[in-house]
């Protein structure tokens, strides 16, 4: 296991959370950034946890990625990239932002059933779940490279 860093770059960074938004840019002034993460995310604004949120693509989406598309794999039943598709649309018409799951290399067949269980949370369950789930996918992602 990598050690974790002490300082990483905002580009750095946006590669591990899918995006240079306004979080990782605040991110990148902490010293430990990856140990804070969570922390930070807890004390920004809805708003901005929403764009950090956003910036990840949707499960099963057709452009991803590279680390994206490693980590969710090539499952291409066209059933299942269908459902996910819909469940993605009905949850980010629900919550106001996007589904993040820490895919942790396993099936999009398995996402779906975690997909149709978050989308029966509250709002403030899913914006807490999600927003874990993003730190534990940067983490992995730092660790893996």
């Amino acid at each position: 296991m990598h050690h974790v860093p002490r300082q990483l770059t905002a580009d750095e960074l946006a590669a591990l959370f899918e995006g240079r938004t306004r979080f990782v840019e605040r991110l990148a002034a902490c010293a430990d950034p990856l140990a804070e993460a969570r922390t930070l995310l807890a004390r920004l604004p809805e708003e901005e946890q929403r764009e950090a949120l956003n910036a990840h693509p949707p499960i099963g989406a057709g452009r991803l990625s590279a680390a994206s598309a490693r980590e969710q794999g090539r499952e291409d039943d066209p059933e299942v990239l269908a459902e996910l598709a819909r469940l993605n649309r009905a949850y980010e018409a629900k919550f106001g932002f996007r589904f993040v799951v820490f895919v942790n290399r396993r099936p999009r067949s398995e996402i779906l059933r975690l997909l149709r269980a978050r989308i029966t949370h509250t709002p403030e369950e899913e914006l807490r779940t999600g927003l874990d789930e993003l730190v534990s996918i940067a983490l992995d992602r730092y660790r893996s490279r």
